[in-house]
């Protein structure tokens, strides 16, 4: 069996840690944690669940809906928190739409490190805006991934929809 490597995980896992945090620390829980929201690039935050940008995004505008509550056991989520994750992920891919106009999505979320989750122990939803032709060689022959845009641009111009598709009181 052939296997892929992506090193670039473990940067992203380690990325928002400060030297004061432990490994055992979870990076959503940690940025959850602090009012760093464009240091931490937590885009939306609401009741149950918050939205942030992925610092290794596969896309130009990937993001991930996290619940507040520190699970990986997807059944354990109430009503309340899949309600408001759902809220949050539609919010998102109209965000997308209006920002970055892709011609598709994908959504989805790796359960358990067999499932492909780089982060394990809390759950997450990814949004990836997709275009046609969107993949090339340089992820290939370089490990590189291209994206085109700023993430602190991007992160401003995302905080700005959401605010305006849902106030912080949502």
């Amino acid at each position: 069996m052939e296997r892929l490597f992506s090193p670039w995980r473990s940067r992203y896992i380690e990325s928002f840690k400060t030297p004061s945090e432990t490994k055992d620390e979870c990076v959503f829980c940690s940025a959850l944690s602090v009012s760093e929201d464009k240091e931490r690039l937590v885009i939306h935050r609401s009741t149950h669940a918050f939205v942030i940008m992925n610092l290794y995004p596969y896309n130009s505008g990937h993001m991930m809906i996290v619940p507040n509550r520190h699970t990986s056991d997807f059944s354990s989520l109430t009503t309340e928190e899949l309600a408001d994750s759902m809220r949050l992920l539609q919010t998102a891919q109209t965000a997308l739409r209006e920002l970055v106009h892709p011609h598709g999505f994908n959504l989805g979320m790796n359960l358990g490190k067999a499932g492909g989750a780089g982060i394990e122990d809390h759950l997450h939803w990814h949004i990836v805006p997709r275009w046609n032709g969107d993949t090339n060689f340089m992820p290939i022959l370089a490990d590189i991934k291209l994206v085109s845009e700023d993430m602190e641009k991007q992160w401003e111009s995302l905080s700005a929809i959401f605010r305006k598709l849902l106030p912080r009181s949502q």
